[in-house]
């Protein structure tokens, strides 16, 4: 089925995993899919890896989701580096798989090409990957987008025509990066409408879990830690298991606020963390099936 029919009956609820590294076994990442499997959540997104890396095991994850558990599986695609035909070779497989969902994404450059030009300039950005799966295959189509700016926008107004542009080449729904201020959310959507970008946006939510990794990816992402989640890292630094707890009431309280205002779906970057997705989960089931039911 495809993604954008959930919206159709907000909220979606969805849940993110990532592969394992290059060479390494799969028995790890099919154990998180068969736990997560149990919270029949609309659709499981599976990514392509940090800073282009390798594309290998996403769609065979991606297919385990679909074809064995029955859940609706969003591939990612990231075109950095990549030729016309490679990418026509994923499409080619991911419709083999029975695959009908993207997220297209220009992806990160390797560590490499922070400074230099992509080795290939079939695909500049995300919009041209979108133009070209719809001028060459059929499938539903998402994109990302960035309630706190896009690391290499110019500023704010550019990064907001970059995701117009990006939507009318043919984006079907939106996914936000993490975001620990609901306010920003909140002002996001409200440029959306101002832009008259009217697809679906599911607010990407991410448990925090560790002071030294929240911190390492938002300074990577370009999100900002509000003053009262910074008070929370510095009170239970030194305490994981408080720290744990800590966070996923934070992320808890984020969705239900978020429900509350009409989102039209949250997105739940698991970090392949079964037991923090069904702690939050579990937190939220009276909400979710009230809300499944008035649709």
């Amino acid at each position: 089925m495809r993604i954008k029919e959930y919206f159709k009956s907000k909220p979606v609820f969805s849940l993110e995993i990532f592969p394992p590294k290059p060479g390494s076994p799969l028995d790890g990442v099919l154990a998180t899919i068969a736990a997560l499997s149990d919270l029949r959540p609309d659709f499981i997104s599976v990514t392509y890896g940090a800073a282009g890396g390798s594309r290998s095991h996403t769609v065979e994850i991606a297919d385990t989701i679909k074809n064995k558990y029955g859940i609706e599986a969003l591939a990612h695609l990231t075109c950095i580096n990549s030729t016309k035909e490679e990418v026509a070779a994923i499409l080619g497989r991911l419709q083999a798989a029975k695959i009908e969902n993207i997220l297209a994404l220009r992806g990160d450059r390797p560590a490499d090409q922070r400074t230099t030009a992509p080795a290939s300039t079939a695909f500049a950005y995300a919009s041209d990957l979108i133009k070209y799966i719809r001028e060459t295959a059929d499938f539903c189509i998402g994109a990302a987008c960035y309630p706190e700016v896009h690391t290499e926008a110019e500023n704010a107004d550019a990064d907001l025509r970059n995701l117009k542009t990006k939507v009318e080449t043919g984006v079907d729904f939106l996914i936000t990066q993490l975001f620990l201020d609901n306010n920003l959310f909140y002002a996001f959507r409200e440029k959306l409408e101002k832009m008259q970008i009217k697809v679906p946006v599911a607010a990407g939510i991410m448990p925090v879990l560790n002071k030294k990794q929240i911190e390492r990816i938002t300074s990577l992402c370009g999100a900002s830690i509000p003053p009262k989640f910074r008070r929370i890292l510095d009170r239970y630094e030194h305490n994981p298991e408080a720290l744990k707890e800590a966070g996923i009431a934070y992320a808890t309280e984020q969705i239900i606020d978020l429900l509350s205002s009409g989102v039209d779906g949250i997105h739940l970057y698991t970090m392949n963390r079964p037991a923090v997705a069904k702690q939050i989960f579990g937190q939220i089931h009276g909400i979710r099936q009230h809300l499944k039911a008035e649709t």
